[in-house]
């Protein structure tokens, strides 16, 4: 597997009616994308989800790259 560490990517989202930024590395942006297909939302759901669920003290990028991160970790065994 090759993974591209390139710089971050910043895109756009929509936010209860508002735009906003984010920046995220495309290895995040695919597999963000392929969480809310999964999920059945769109992506701008999914993020104001995230945004709506996160602390004060983190950043939504930050907030997003964790939800990935924690999507894709394996889960003990009831």
């Amino acid at each position: 597997m090759s993974i591209d560490y390139g710089l971050p990517k910043k895109r756009s989202l929509t936010l209860k009616g508002h735009r906003t930024s984010v920046s995220l590395e495309d290895a995040f942006w695919h597999a963000f994308r392929a969480i809310a297909q999964e999920q059945g939302k769109p992506i701008n759901v999914l993020a104001a989800e995230i945004d709506a669920a996160r602390g004060v003290e983190a950043g939504l990028a930050g907030a997003i790259r964790l939800y990935v991160l924690d999507w894709y970790r394996p889960k003990p065994a009831p």
